[in-house]
């Protein structure tokens, strides 16, 4: 017995030993090269895998696949002439997903990947034409905008001294954008400024913040005009155009929507998840913006039309075991789970036809025996989502 008795303690010694050298490791992994290449490099926000060559206007380096709400050129696999005088009009990008129209010059051809100087208040922006041809009249037509809409223009082709200008302000953008922050904070405004993009010429500087209330930032204007010597100007943003702006992953594993594709934010409510049959779980209902996922809305008027041919939830089994309430749908499967009024523990997965021939018993004055000689399965029912704070699940609610 006392043998046992060393033996367990040399164990539990041991194992002790064993969790403080597990504690002290340091599991953190060094940066890879590629890591340390994507972070130093400050143009992928615009497209660009490395550094512009200011001797050559034409970006080989840019790459559409790397860029936030790109388009797919399918017209050039298309058996298609046209001549560019036909669309004068082209898609330039700058920053992140800001992409603007443009009338091209009269002479010269321009192609995706150029680097141009273009128009702007005040002086001129640096930005890369990112579509060409007739893909832009498709482009206007799916964002509404009218050709006689497009007044700006492209000037020309970047000139070295322009692109090794617009070099060394982009590569201040980080720098700006956190000495912004502290300067916010130091003077006790409630708002984070989220990005900064100066223009091609460096004459002014777009800071984009988000604030949960209106802020009064005059006397930030000041300061930021004094130290940074520029124009300022201030774009204020929501916490999910943030998310688009800044990209990431989702829980899906794919790419934000916001950072892909999606423009157009619609508001989203914990109706459409109850709609969806979802737990109410804050945590897996939210984005990376802390709203709630965009997505939910995707499929919402599928089940919505879906739901129409299952019965009502306010309709009852009755059975002589006793009466069966609805718990939940599954509109893929077709099956609607019920569970007993008086024992609520374990719910029943009933096929709709089946469902609809008990009510119509019901109607007729005719009872089954119990609700299990219709259930293909069943299972103890989960409280999941029955206990979130309702204060939780407002805050992640967006409703602008």
């Amino acid at each position: 017995m006392k043998q046992n008795n060393k033996a367990k303690e040399e164990t539990d010694h041991t194992n002790s030993e064993n969790l403080e050298d597990y504690l002290a490791m340091d599991i953190r992994s060094t940066n890879s090269v590629e890591a340390e290449k994507i972070a130093k490099n400050a143009f992928l926000t615009r497209g660009i895998s490395k550094t512009p060559n200011i001797e050559e206007t034409f970006c080989k380096a840019y790459n559409t696949n790397a860029c936030k709400l790109s388009s797919y050129n399918w017209v050039e696999e298309q058996d298609i002439t046209v001549a560019p005088c036909q669309y004068p009009i082209a898609e330039v990008r700058f920053k992140n997903s800001r992409k603007e129209f443009f009338h091209l010059p009269p002479e010269g051809v321009y192609n995706v990947g150029d680097i141009v100087a273009v128009e702007a208040t005040p002086g001129f922006d640096i930005g890369i034409v990112s579509m060409t041809g007739p893909l832009v009249k498709r482009q206007l037509a799916h964002k509404k905008v009218k050709e006689s809409d497009v007044t700006k223009k492209i000037y020309r082709l970047a000139r070295a001294a322009d692109i090794d200008k617009w070099i060394s302000i982009v590569e201040l953008e980080n720098v700006t954008m956190l000495s912004s922050r502290y300067i916010a904070w130091d003077i006790n405004l409630k708002m984070k400024v989220n990005d900064v993009e100066y223009q091609g010429d460096g004459s002014k500087a777009i800071f984009y913040y988000s604030a949960d209330e209106r802020i009064d930032f005059r006397e930030l204007i000041k300061i930021l005009a004094e130290q940074f010597k520029v124009r300022i100007e201030m774009k204020q943003i929501g916490v999910r155009q943030e998310a688009g702006r800044l990209g990431g992953i989702g829980t899906c594993g794919r790419e934000l929507c916001c950072a892909s594709w999606l423009t157009n934010f619609q508001s989203v409510s914990t109706s459409t998840a109850r709609t969806q049959q979802l737990s109410l779980n804050p945590q897996k209902l939210a984005g990376q913006c802390g709203k709630l996922k965009c997505c939910l809305n995707f499929e919402q008027s599928t089940y919505l039309q879906e739901i129409k041919a299952f019965p009502s939830a306010n309709i009852q089994l009755k059975t002589k075991k006793g009466k069966g309430q609805q718990n939940k749908i599954d509109i893929f499967k077709k099956i609607v789970w019920y569970s007993y009024v008086n024992d609520s523990s374990t719910i029943f997965a009933i096929p709709l036809e089946k469902a609809k021939s008990i009510i119509e018993m019901n109607n007729a004055g005719k009872m089954p025996n119990s609700l299990e000689e219709f259930a293909i399965t069943n299972q103890k029912k989960m409280e999941e989502g029955s206990n979130y704070n309702l204060d939780d699940l407002k805050k992640i609610e967006d409703k602008s």
